[in-house]
């Protein structure tokens, strides 16, 4: 089963019941996922959807991966496949690739996602992308034992586990709610 527009919809609709604030931020986004536009494809311009996983080890420490492409420490995530059956198995799908933690030592905390966040991202003349936008959804996922494997050398330089302080210091707002996800 392949996620498409109407599965997205759903997913915001139900963040926006549980931050109702953000409304106004995702208006153009969501205004798209009503017209029918097709936003699961990374080719779909100027807009189209990725998902992030915010991993939470012991309630302590959070997983960053440097990311090769935008040169900054980030959450692990990535664009949709065609194989991904929702957006938080796309999200658990996009943590073990570039990370390599073993998905048997990772729970998911809320089908509903711990932020969305819509945006502009740089260029990427390699990939023959121009400047456009992402639509972010982000869900927090736990652990008490999961430890870095091998890593996607594709897309990231590194993955490394950040207090949470650190870690909200250099990924911003995201890890915050995070932890109040995952409590």
């Amino acid at each position: 089963m392949t996620i498409d527009n109407k599965d997205i919809l759903q997913v915001l609709t139900t963040y926006l019941g549980s931050y109702p604030h953000e409304t106004a931020s995702l208006s153009v986004p969501l205004q798209m996922l009503i017209e029918g536009e097709d936003v699961t494809s990374r080719s779909h311009l100027p807009m189209h959807v990725t998902v992030g996983a915010l991993l939470v080890r012991g309630g302590a420490e959070v997983l960053l991966v440097d990311h090769l492409a935008y040169g900054i420490l980030l959450q692990p995530g990535g664009h949709l496949e065609p194989t991904d059956a929702s957006l938080i198995d796309a999200a658990m799908r996009e943590l073990v690739e570039e990370t390599g933690v073993d998905p048997t030592d990772v729970a998911s905390t809320s089908h509903v996602p711990a932020y969305v966040e819509y945006g502009k991202v740089p260029a990427r003349p390699d990939k023959g992308e121009p400047e456009h936008l992402h639509l972010d959804f982000g869900y927090c996922f736990t652990t008490a034992c999961a430890d870095v494997g091998s890593i996607q050398e594709s897309e990231v330089a590194s993955a490394a586990w950040y207090p949470l302080g650190e870690a909200e210091r250099l990924v911003g707002h995201r890890i915050a709610r995070s932890l109040r996800t995952s409590a």
